[in-house]
């Protein structure tokens, strides 16, 4: 095994990264993912440089891409739930030439607030800059809502 697929493996068992994969998981009702790997559902999140060369520079988003996107944050959102306890919605708003704004809101906060470009392109270089990303999302949403525990908890009811 070479020491680039032993790394890429060892990032796999990381937290944000198994939370990404139940979320797939839990999507698939029909069990048509049932045969593949945890990594082979990851691999659709790695873009290197040769496939991202292969795409245009501009393009609209596939919904197949869109699909991930939104798997990624919907596991960024469960994450932080699961470690403050905080309802966490992500909220995408996207331009047609693939410009975005993805929030993710808890109760009045805004947690994460990620501007995104080239979505057509959405992708990491391996499965540690993924790991990473999310991990990074995860924090800062994590973060945030310690600090404003009062406005992410605030559903405005009485």
């Amino acid at each position: 095994m070479t020491a680039k697929i032993e790394q890429q493996g060892n990032a796999a068992d990381a937290p944000f990264l198994m939370e990404l994969i139940k979320v797939w998981r839990a999507q698939d009702t029909s069990g048509v993912w049932e045969a593949k790997s945890d990594l082979d559902l990851l691999e659709l999140y790695i873009l290197d440089k040769e496939k991202r060369r292969a795409l245009p520079i501009i393009g609209d988003p596939d919904p197949d891409t869109l699909w991930r996107l939104k798997l990624f944050f919907d596991a960024v959102a469960l994450s932080i739930e699961r470690e403050t306890g905080a309802m966490t919605q992500p909220i995408l708003d996207l331009h047609h030439e693939g410009f975005a704004r993805m929030v993710l809101i808890s109760g009045r906060l805004i947690a994460v607030n990620k501007q995104l470009r080239d979505v057509h392109r959405f992708g990491f270089d391996n499965l540690v800059k993924l790991a990473q990303q999310g991990d990074k999302c995860v924090s800062d949403g994590i973060d945030l809502i310690r600090k404003f525990p009062d406005v992410a908890n605030y559903w405005g009811y009485s």
